[in-house]
């Protein structure tokens, strides 16, 4: 909105929800923008923030003839913010993401890793502190298991699409994607929210009633 400050990565980081932004997108029309998935944070960081850098993953029956190859690709091509999308179809037939995976992606500034499969090494991920919201774990190593497919293509998570460069929000009540049409319309119009609540609150530490407080702020 004119005249109103920049919203910036950082800020959103510390001051946004997954909540809060879908609310935003509600308001917008937009109601179904977060998968239908558990993901679940398994190396201990709560929140993740950034922009998806997008890989479609397929299960496989034969030996792959390019071990890795695209997978690396998406890696290497990472730029800093960027979150790491897994899209397998929620297959967890093998962990698609380890602790390499997660060095390699962090030297090239990438922010974190969603993954709508399984993942592995995770004590080893919890030591770098490097996000990564999941399905489930599994041992086997994705090797003529299952391999990326395309890279940098819109994929779709628990009936969600996720484009590249999206901005997305993960914690602990899930993931939200928001469309680049009406980025900077719902995060102004979650920055507000935000701010919002926080008089709501302060009202109801005071004692006005959930009924009082949503007839003066008229949101809850």
């Amino acid at each position: 909105m004119a005249g109103e400050p920049e919203i910036t990565l950082p800020m959103i980081r510390e001051r946004l929800t997954s909540a809060l932004v879908s609310d935003a997108l509600d308001r917008l029309g937009y109601r179904r923008q977060s998968p239908a998935l558990r993901l679940l944070p398994w190396t201990g960081v709560t929140k993740l923030v950034g922009r998806a850098k997008t890989t479609l993953w397929a299960d496989m029956a034969h030996d792959d003839p390019r071990p890795y190859e695209l997978e690396l690709r998406a890696v290497d091509s990472c730029q800093p913010d960027d979150v790491i999308v897994c899209a397998t179809g929620g297959s967890t037939r093998s962990a698609v993401w380890g602790e390499l995976l997660s060095t390699a992606a962090r030297n090239r500034g990438c922010g974190g890793v969603v993954v709508d499969g399984a993942v592995r090494d995770v004590a080893k991920m919890t030591a770098l502190a490097f996000p990564c919201f999941a399905l489930a774990t599994n041992v086997y190593d994705s090797l003529h298991r299952q391999r990326v497919i395309d890279i940098d293509v819109p994929v779709e998570l628990g009936g969600v699409t996720c484009a590249p460069g999206e901005l997305v929000i993960v914690d602990l009540d899930g993931m939200v994607v928001i469309p680049r049409a009406v980025e900077a319309e719902a995060i102004c119009s979650a920055w507000q929210k935000a701010h919002t609540e926080t008089r709501i609150l302060t009202d109801l530490r005071l004692g006005l009633t959930a009924t009082e407080a949503f007839r003066r702020h008229g949101t809850l």
